[in-house]
This record gives C-alpha cells, sequence and structure tokens, in this order.
C-alpha cells in the first residue's frame, strides 16, 4: 500500500469533494481509513485518494454511498460507465449545483469578502428555502467546518475566522427567537471547555437544541469546569453540550473533563461533539460523555433526553 502523508486539505482539492463530505465517508461509511498523526491529523495515501475519487463519481452518477462503499473499485467503476450510458446520467450531469452548496458557496465567499450584508443575506435565503434545521444541517454545519479548514491552511486569517463567528452569531441568535421555548421546556446549557477558543460550533449546538424546543443557555468559549458547572445547577439544566473545535492535543482538557463530570449532579447529562472530538474520545467515554458524531445525532440524541423524567438539580 503506498504511504500515507497527503494532508486531508489536499486530498479535497484533488478529489473534488469537501472536507466536510470525506470525514463522513470515512466515519459514517468506512470508506477509507487514514492514518493519524501524533496530533490526530488525517494522512491519506495515493490509494485513498483513488478510492475517494472512485465513489466520487459513482456518486455523482445517481447512486448511494451507502450502498456502493463496500464494492470493489473496479465494480464501482462498471456502475459509472452503465450509468453514463443512460438519459438519467446524462440529466444528472448537466443539473445545476445542489441548492445547500450554492448556498455553502455563497457564504463562503461572503467570507473571504468580509462582506457581512452579502453573508446574512445568503443565510436569510437559505433559511426560507431549506427551513431553520435545514440550513443548520447542510449549510452552517459545513460552512463552519470549512471554515475552520481554511483557517488552518492559511487560506483564511483569523479576521475572517472572527468576522464569520460574528455574523453567524448574530444570525444563529434570530433563527432560535421564533422557537422561544415553553417554561417547563428542559434546558441545555452549551459552552467550550478551558482552552477551546472556537465558538461556532457551540452556537450551531444552540440553535439546533432551540429549534428542538429546548431552553438554550449559551455561556460562550473557554470556560473552567466550575463556572460551566455552577451555571447548570443554577439553570437547573437537563444536559451539558462541550464543543471541542480546536486544539486536539491539548494536555489540560482531560482534567477539565473530568473535573466538570465530578460537580455535576449525576442526573445531569453530558454532551460532547465537534471536530476535535476524536480526539478526546477516551476521556470522554471514561466519565460517562455522550459522544456526538454530527447535528443529526444532537437532535437525536436531545429527543431522548427531552423523553426522560424531569429531575431538577439541587
Amino acid at each position: 500500500m503506498s504511504e500515507a502523508h497527503h494532508p486531508i486539505q489536499l486530498v479535497a482539492r484533488l478529489t473534488g469533494l469537501s472536507t466536510h463530505v470525506i470525514r463522513i465517508w470515512e466515519q459514517r461509511y468506512h470508506a477509507v481509513a487514514p492514518r493519524r498523526t501524533r496530533a490526530n491529523h488525517r494522512l491519506y495515501s495515493q490509494h485513498d485518494i483513488e478510492r475517494l475519487s472512485v465513489l466520487r463519481d459513482v456518486t455523482r452518477a445517481g447512486h448511494n454511498i451507502g450502498q456502493v462503499v463496500g464494492l470493489t473499485n473496479d465494480k464501482l467503476r462498471a456502475l459509472t460507465t452503465a450509468a453514463s450510458a443512460t438519459k438519467v446520467q446524462t440529466s444528472r450531469l448537466k443539473a445545476p449545483k445542489s441548492v445547500p452548496d450554492s448556498f455553502l458557496e455563497e457564504c463562503l465567499t461572503s467570507i473571504q469578502s468580509l462582506d457581512d450584508r452579502r453573508l446574512e443575506a445568503a443565510l436569510k435565503r437559505g433559511a426560507t428555502a431549506l427551513g431553520a434545521l435545514g440550513l443548520l444541517q447542510r449549510v452552517v454545519a459545513p460552512l463552519t467546518q470549512t471554515v475552520g479548514d481554511l483557517w488552518r491552511e492559511g487560506t483564511l486569517t483569523s479576521a475572517h475566522e472572527h468576522f464569520a463567528s460574528a455574523v453567524i452569531r448574530v444570525f444563529l441568535g434570530h433563527v432560535a427567537k421564533p422557537f422561544g421555548a415553553m417554561d417547563h421546556a428542559p434546558v441545555l446549557v452549551v459552552a467550550t471547555p478551558a482552552g477551546q477558543v472556537h465558538e461556532l460550533g457551540a452556537l450551531l449546538v444552540g440553535a439546533t437544541a432551540a429549534n428542538l424546543g429546548w431552553q438554550v443557555t449559551f455561556l460562550g468559549a473557554s470556560l473552567p469546569a466550575a463556572e460551566i458547572a455552577g451555571a447548570a445547577q443554577q439553570r437547573r439544566a437537563r444536559a451539558v453540550a462541550l464543543s471541542l473545535v480546536y486544539p486536539e492535543d491539548d494536555p489540560m482538557l482531560k482534567g477539565e473533563v473530568t473535573r466538570l463530570r465530578e460537580l455535576l449532579p449525576a442526573e445531569v447529562h453530558l454532551l460532547a461533539g465537534g471536530r476535535a472530538m476524536p480526539a478526546y474520545r477516551d476521556i470522554l467515554e471514561k466519565v460517562g460523555a455522550l459522544p456526538i458524531e454530527d447535528l443529526a445525532q444532537l437532535g437525536s440524541t436531545l429527543d431522548k433526553l427531552r423523553q426522560l423524567p424531569n429531575q431538577a438539580t439541587r
């Protein structure tokens, strides 16, 4: 097997797939198994790139990734060849860009040009076309992922990342307002633990929970365990959600998560997600935190927690 030394940003450019799609295909469908560095960064081989390229072609031909991911490359190429001979495939090749992708591209262009009005307008049109949850899952989530990737590779600056956070923060606040929860609705406290300074993921979690009828208390970024636990007890929260985005190798995080779980009442559930979450999975599982892979899983987890008996914290 060829040596794995290609970073995910390069693989995205070579295959035409977004980094978000590559991660989903890896985590959910096991399409490839990249090597991990000590800092938990993915490195892909030439074989991985070829595999992703073949899967890209066959999914663009109209096949579902979950149904074809187990096939060999030769069988996948045969499917692509057969599909290209049909009128259905011809129409797909001529089809315009998907609606979510169009909004995502517009948002990225707005962020690159630091155009807040254009970014806000694109988000508003997306909410109208896709609905609030559709916008969150299909546009805002991959957008925040892409902004983070471009910041790490130096394509976007910290100013661009902060600009995006500021505009999206205001927009998500407006999105959540029409879904104001009733007084008896369960409370979710959302924050990032000390050392985790990026808040876009946490904002996305809060907006999603609000759309699902939860009362959301958003605390912001980089808070000590004691302050998060204190807020959770004061608000009588049913759950606390942590967003872990960057860095992926913080030696202090283990102690913060452990301390938080010790300070929280036993009946308060601890959730953790974000792009850096897999790097801390061992400690999260050790303290009994629920790992969250994406917004769809977040929604289903919150729905289950909502059905639990209401045990007010002391």
